[in-house]
């Protein structure tokens, strides 16, 4: 008897224990969401923002909106334990409030580096109680990026590259400087087309054709919702242009290209294999 009643106390206190030690995690950005899962805590996960799309099975989690557009009361429906964010989500207030509830709040370094980009795989290592998995997968990425960087210096030109991002109903804004689709082109071994200016303004044909562009780099879904290519290439100057002309347009699934999470290596490689193919590539 005495055995019985110990069995019981003690399944009780596992359980207590158990149910006190879970994590809850909501992540607001989707390289976050991919690292998490990478580092095999996908199973904490209860909820993400709207680019959570990768790996496969997160774009069917609970969503709490835009990472800029947070709501307090969406978060915390979830009864999560600990939220992930870029420093620049919010609304500022909203992650306060989430934090005032009790909840931690891991603030990440969002820039376009891949020093950065280690750096944010070691810290949620940290917190997740992961290390050795967020060092090895800091050394892939380490290893892909020295690769691309090979391949960069192998490279003869520096292709000068015009990114469009684009979301449909006509809306279709350039890169300037400072943006992650700027780091990734340099990484790459190209030349951001457009240097006049920081951040996105609107395509405009006078532009187009000034950029003078080698070649046009854009997201998947924003080729998409263009009407692909021949769509893309109906918008303002981009057919007057020498990649518009003979249509060198690249594609590239928007979290792979512009996340800057722990397939950046392999991201940065890709894009440098398609701006700088080898003779035999470009023959096929």
């Amino acid at each position: 008897m005495k055995f019985s009643i110990f069995s019981v106390l003690f399944s009780g206190l596992v359980a207590l224990v158990s149910i006190q030690a879970e994590v809850r995690i909501v992540s607001a950005a989707g390289a976050i969401t991919e690292t998490i899962c990478a580092l095999g805590a996908r199973d904490a996960l209860v909820a993400v923002d709207v680019s959570s799309v990768y790996p496969a099975g997160t774009g069917s989690l609970p969503k709490i909106g835009y990472a800029r557009q947070l709501s307090a009361e969406g978060i915390l429906s979830m009864n999560p334990t600990l939220l992930f964010v870029n420093e620049d989500a919010g609304p500022p207030e909203v992650v306060k409030q989430v934090e005032s509830a009790g909840v931690k709040v891991v603030r990440l370094s969002n820039h376009h580096t891949p020093e950065a980009a280690m750096e944010r795989i070691v810290k949620i290592g940290e917190v997740l109680n992961r290390q050795e998995a967020a060092g090895k997968l800091a050394e892939g990425l380490k290893a892909d990026l020295d690769l691309a960087k090979t391949q960069v210096e192998a490279a003869n030109a520096r292709p000068k590259v015009l990114f469009i991002y684009a979301r449909g109903g006509g809306v279709m804004n350039v890169s300037g400087t400072g943006t992650s689709a700027d780091a990734i082109i340099a990484l790459a071994g190209g030349v951001n087309a457009v240097q006049e200016y920081a951040n996105y303004k609107p395509l405009t044909a006078e532009g187009a054709v000034a950029a003078a562009p080698d070649v046009i780099l854009i997201t998947t879904r924003g080729l998409e919702s263009s009407g692909g290519v021949e769509g893309l290439l109906r918008q303002p100057g981009l057919a007057l242009t020498a990649a518009g002309k003979v249509g060198r347009i690249i594609a590239m699934d928007d979290l792979y290209l512009l996340g800057f999470g722990p397939r950046l290596g392999q991201a940065a490689k890709e894009l440098c294999e398609q701006l700088h193919p080898s003779p035999k590539t470009a023959k096929q």
